[in-house]
């Protein structure tokens, strides 16, 4: 939940507004209308205007700075393991398990037998 006053910035436009994406803006007010799509409104210093916008058009600052720096150490886990050869990291960051493929083989194989046997059944037909 924003408070008023509070930095952020634009991630979307929804509504094609020809909202300015990446600007800050500053929360200036909450649409409480019940029939009104727009949830805040804010006030764009670079565009010198007020906007109504969506909740999903607009973040913290704080919390992309956090998603990036997730996602850079995600990917830099991924080159380590992938320059080490260290598969049981890389499958852990790509969340695979060893027990989903094993299924996957089994299911593979026993589709490959039926297969075979609807063939063989119909082949005397």
């Amino acid at each position: 939940m924003f408070k008023l006053g509070q930095r952020v910035i634009i991630v979307a436009d929804s509504f094609e507004q020809s909202l300015p994406i990446g600007e800050y803006a500053y929360i200036i007010g909450r649409d409480r209308n019940p029939d009104s799509a727009f949830s805040w409104i804010i006030r764009i210093p670079k565009l010198d205007k007020h906007v109504p916008v969506t909740e999903e058009d607009i973040a913290l600052e704080e919390q992309l700075l956090e998603q990036e720096a997730e996602k850079v150490q995600r990917e830099a886990l991924l080159d380590w393991a992938l320059a080490t050869r260290n598969e049981t990291l890389f499958r852990h960051l790509m969340g695979i398990s060893d027990e989903v493929e094993e299924e996957s083989e089994n299911s593979v194989k026993e589709s490959a037998e039926e297969f075979i046997r609807k063939v063989n059944i119909k082949a005397w037909i």
